[in-house]
């Protein structure tokens, strides 16, 4: 790794595909980085307006600046050709509809340095039409693989360590390797989680840093989500403990396997209350394909009670569980409010 007194080049991957309306803050945002070694790489994915003109304009402005033109293939297909060209000994990535802190990467290599740390990850804020949300008290926190993991897998009171690659900067040589899979969503979650499982040293920030804007007309985020989620999502989920099991442990894999099935069961309830009859039983049904494997890992003392009493009554009757979580909503939190 790069020692602290050797400033290293990091390499930053745009997609851009139909951008023109948000590319200007992107970009600018990227071009102000107070970390001034760096690499952009501009990938138009085909666009159909002005994006490949405004790219071209970047580059023609600063010298760091690379563009590729390519055929529009999706955003997996467009990281992996920013991949392809990067110089980089490390790795970063920006959503071409966000925008990021001035500071965000001098702030994220520097810990990097300072931790011998392998990849760093930050909080983010969280941009609605009406709102900004954001957190975190400016602390910064060494986490070894296995912290990392079980704050990944399980969720964390205080630190947010999600599978997005856009919150994190990733040394190259950890990496190297690694693409996205072509064609499909939810492409975060398994080079997130095979870059976790290789690391031995992480840090996480504890600082919003990049602006994560979740409610544009159009995102991807806003697509219908069924299919998706049965697509590529839940087998991602799936490939995701794979992977845990092959690289770390079976015992990380179980806590994996539990954290899955909890997904799934708030898939569920979310499919109920939308009357989607469909993806509801759809659910019960990948429910049921690990009935065996999620029995043993719920009896082995990892999981708590209540876990256990809501997974049996999902078992015994779907819509039943599905009621009582309502009713529970509804009336029993109120109350104790």
């Amino acid at each position: 790794m790069q020692n602290g007194d050797e400033k290293a080049l990091l390499s930053i991957i745009v997609p851009v595909y139909n951008m023109e309306q948000y590319l200007d803050r992107c970009v600018e945002s990227i071009l102000q980085q107070t970390y001034r070694k760096l690499e952009i790489i501009l990938v138009d994915d085909g666009s159909t307006d002005t994006s490949p003109s405004m790219c071209e304009e970047y580059a023609k402005k600063d010298s760091r600046v690379k563009v590729i033109h390519k055929q529009n293939g999706g955003l997996s297909d467009a990281r992996n050709a920013g991949l392809a060209v990067a110089a980089g000994d490390y790795i970063g990535y920006v959503d071409s509809d966000d925008w990021i802190e001035p500071d965000m990467y001098e702030q994220m290599y520097q810990a990097c340095t300072e931790h011998d740390a392998q990849i760093a990850v930050c909080r983010y804020f969280c941009e609605y039409k009406d709102q900004t949300m954001s957190g975190g008290d400016g602390s910064v926190v060494p986490l070894s693989r296995d912290e990392l993991l079980k704050a990944y897998i399980s969720g964390h009171d205080k630190y947010v360590i999600y599978n997005s690659v856009w919150s994190k900067l990733f040394y190259r040589d950890l990496v190297k390797g690694m693409i996205f899979p072509k064609g499909r969503n939810s492409e975060d979650i398994m080079y997130t989680t095979r870059a976790f499982c290789r690391v031995n040293q992480a840090v996480y920030l504890d600082q919003c840093f990049y602006h994560y804007v979740l409610d544009r007309e159009g995102s991807i985020m806003n697509a219908v989500q069924g299919e998706r989620m049965f697509r590529d999502e839940i087998p991602f989920w799936r490939e995701h403990i794979s992977c845990i099991r092959q690289m770390v442990s079976q015992q990380m894999a179980d806590l994996a396997g539990y954290h899955f099935q909890r997904r799934l069961l708030f898939y569920y309830i979310d499919a109920w209350n939308a009357k989607n009859k469909k993806a509801a039983s759809r659910l019960v049904a990948e429910m049921k394909k690990d009935k065996d494997e999620m029995d043993r890992i719920y009896s082995s003392g990892i999981v708590s009670r209540g876990d256990r009493m809501r997974r049996n009554l999902f078992f015994l009757s779907p819509s039943a569980y599905a009621a009582i979580v309502w009713l529970y909503d509804r009336i029993v939190i109120p109350l104790r409010h």
